[in-house]
């Protein structure tokens, strides 16, 4: 086996974006005609007559923009309502029922329906004037024609008229979204009206209480509140889930075994967190929980509310002794445990709070397990208020949640429920002893697109149960509550004891997960995510003897983060090998956005520097490469961007998969391989400003060769300073950095 390796030394370089793009651009699949115009202007001033007779609690307008295809963020409006700016006034988007098209909705000024409609009359003019049969692509694209204009006598610049057209062609329709009516106790979102909430529903006739607001745009109302609600401004409700959750059910076979454990004292063991119901402090393995309370004194409590947080814990701490055959080698771990619910029933309101308090008061934890989770299923069109919460708590901390991917509360319920819709964390789903899907899995995407689960590990069946250790003894239980812990142990391991950050070590997991061989189907990725991450921890540090697996990582500040110093050693002046890398990272996020939830992109390129200086990248993607084929710009559509390359999905994996006959890659002149790092923001520049980033490349060589000794030669000829993850040196490490001195 060769141990992974860990490249330091050589920064990524940083450069900003030079080309200032092809210009607007029309839809090339449609004709715009004055009839589609005209239709668009009937629409605007309806809209605009609704909003001028509707007693509205804001300044301002909402108006949805039904566009006719998934469309890029340079294909949005950009002429229309705020022109240029008109990104900056998005506040929700979704995809229609078929998630084939956008449905973005925008917050205006009456001034603004008033100049767009005007810009579309001066248009629909020219158009009657001298395109009668519409303008196609190719008309568009034709400077003499645009140019015999004479856009004076039509009081419109040439840019703008085009610019106009271009957003016509992706538009389908205009409407004011009216939420559909709901009677139970709810969490609200509110699209952002830049209206203070307290005010806006003073403004309706709610009394709201400041306890009742998680952030300025959601708030969890009554029944009677949401009757007012729905009532009287319905437009305002951009998403809204039922509150009162119930754990997810776990199998539980009731063999109890009584008797006692003998656990040692703790001494250096790292310390994992844990939210979840309550615990029994009078379990064997009692003193290596440090256990706070987090739940209201005047409610009632009894002895099934410390079951399941008191078995996660116990996984945790002991695991491997409690199941010899998932023994991951990761040893013992400690846990700072924080119950926050009781029961089958809690309030996800109350607890995504709690959470917030939680992590802010204890910075020292890195991983965190939440095993925890709603019976009802996500939303196709945006994420959780409780997911939404970790992610924005996983942006803003170098922390990591492993969240269970929750189960089937009945056969009618198949899609995860909350937070497993978390993009940011590591989410678990359970398999059984011989790696197939359980009966109580539940199946993902998030938001019809993210990859969650992200991965899976063992979380008992009828097969072969977990044994955990309950307040009454030890128990055979089953669920995603049991798989999660597990991931959370070897996350720890990797970040606590080897030092690795929380990006690289995610995409060792996840790497470790996937298979050369494979290529999984929609319907493997929505129940097993990447994979099922291997039981040893030996297995995912270390790589078979013809692999080349190393980690790096650095933060993302410009537009290109880039290095093109990776020596990939050679034969006969050929590579023999085949790649892959995995890259994880942490963007920020914004649930009032919809479907386009993460704010960055970042996209990986990974391969050979051709004699033009272009990455020869693995996997063919030529996004943001300004490639030309056959006299033509290469032109990627957003929908087969986001479905090939995962355009801004926070985990990348990209891979070169075997064939029967493997030829070796030949070498240009640069005899480097290249690694490039591109951001894209769909809002704010800022967003991406600071992203780290970790990759882990494995090169696997086609004639089963061992070369790693040669490339461990090159990259320190290259300047590279070359740390193997030798295991038994970071824990002597980790022994003496934890130890304590006496003073004599």
């Amino acid at each position: 086996m060769n141990n992974v390796l860990e490249l330091k030394g050589k920064r990524f370089i940083q450069a900003s974006k030079t080309s200032g793009g092809g210009g607007v651009s029309m839809n090339s699949k449609k004709v715009v005609t004055r009839e589609q115009l005209l239709r668009l202007i009937e629409r605007l001033v309806q809209i605009k007559e609704f909003w001028k007779h509707e007693r509205r609690p804001f300044e301002g307008i909402l108006i949805s923009v039904h566009y006719n295809k998934i469309v890029a963020k340079s294909n949005r409006i950009a002429g229309l309502f705020k022109g240029k700016e008109s990104n900056y006034a998005i506040v929700g988007a979704k995809f229609n029922k078929e998630k084939t098209k956008h449905i973005i909705t925008y917050f205006l000024d009456m001034e603004d329906l008033d100049e767009s409609i005007e810009l579309l009359l001066k248009t629909s003019d020219i158009i009657k004037e001298k395109f009668q049969n519409g303008i196609d692509k190719v008309t568009f694209d034709d400077r003499k024609t645009m140019d015999k204009i004479p856009f004076s006598r039509f009081s419109i610049v040439k840019s703008m008229f085009k610019q106009v057209v271009a957003d016509v062609s992706y538009i389908e329709d205009f409407e004011v979204e009216m939420a559909t009516h709901q009677l139970k106790q709810s969490i609200i979102t509110l699209y952002n009206t830049r209206t203070d909430t307290k005010m806006l529903f003073k403004n309706i006739g709610i009394d709201i209480l400041k306890s009742r607001i998680l952030d300025n745009q959601t708030v969890f109302l009554d029944e009677n509140q949401l009757q007012i609600l729905f009532e009287k401004a319905p437009y305002l409700v951009s998403m809204a889930t039922e509150d009162l959750s119930e754990l997810s059910p776990e199998d539980f076979i009731q063999e109890y075994q009584q008797g006692t454990l003998y656990m040692p004292s703790p001494t250096i063991e790292p310390t994992i967190g844990v939210i979840d119901t309550l615990f029994d402090k009078r379990v064997y393995f009692g003193e290596w929980v440090e256990y706070h309370d987090m739940v209201d004194d005047n409610l009632p409590k009894n002895p099934d509310d410390y079951r399941h947080g008191t078995a996660v814990d116990s996984i945790i701490v002991d695991g491997a002794r409690l199941n010899p055959w998932l023994d991951d080698g990761c040893g013992r771990f400690r846990v700072r445990h924080f119950g926050v619910a009781i029961g089958s029933k809690f309030s996800s309101f109350t607890i995504t709070k709690q959470i917030k308090e939680i992590i802010a008061n204890n910075k020292d934890i890195k991983v965190w397990n939440i095993s925890l989770g709603s019976n009802q299923e996500v939303n196709d069109n945006f994420i959780s208020a409780e997911a939404a919460i970790l992610d924005k708590i996983q942006y803003e901390n170098d922390v990591i949640f492993v969240v269970a991917g929750t189960n089937k509360p009945s056969a009618d319920i198949e899609k995860i429920g909350s937070p497993a819709d978390s993009i940011n964390s590591m989410v678990v789903n359970a398999v059984t002893q011989n790696g197939f899907s359980t009966r109580y899995a539940r199946r993902g995407l998030a938001l019809s697109f993210f990859a969650k689960p992200d991965v899976s590990y063992y979380g008992g069946s009828e097969e072969k149960y977990i044994k955990v250790c309950e307040p009454l003894g030890e128990a055979n239980v089953a669920g995603t509550s049991f798989a999660a812990p597990w991931i959370a142990r070897k996350l720890s391991y990797l970040i606590d004891i080897l030092g690795l950050n929380r990006e690289v070590a995610k995409a060792m997991l996840i790497d470790a997960a996937r298979n050369w061989n494979e290529k999984p189907t929609p319907e493997e990725v929505a129940l097993y995510g990447h994979g099922i991450v291997p039981i040893k921890i030996d297995d995912i540090v270390h790589t078979k003897e013809d692999e080349i697996k190393f980690l790096v990582y650095d933060v993302s500040e410009k537009w290109n983060t880039y290095n093109y110093y990776f020596p990939v050693p050679m034969k006969d002046d050929k590579y023999p090998y085949i790649a892959r890398a995995t890259m994880c990272y942490f963007p920020m996020c914004d649930r009032t956005q919809g479907v386009d939830y993460t704010n960055t992109e970042l996209n990986l390129h990974f391969g050979r520097i051709n004699n033009k200086g272009k990455i020869e990248d693995i996997k063919g993607d030529k996004q943001n490469q300004d490639v030309i084929l056959d006299n033509e710009k290469y032109f990627l559509l957003e929908g087969e961007a986001r479905e090939r390359f995962r355009k801004w999905d926070n985990v990348k994996y990209i891979a070169e998969r075997p064939k029967n006959k493997m030829r070796p890659k030949k070498s240009y002149d640069n005899k480097n391989w290249g690694m490039e790092i591109k951001t894209n923001n769909r809002l704010d520049p800022k967003d991406g400003m600071g992203i780290r980033f970790g990759v882990v490349v494995t090169l696997k060589e086609i004639n089963g060769v061992n070369r790693i000794d040669e490339f461990i030669k090159n990259c320190t000829l290259n300047g590279w300073l070359v740390n193997k993850i030798d295991v038994q040196t970071r824990i002597d490490i980790n022994k003496k950095i934890n130890e304590e001195i006496e003073f004599e």
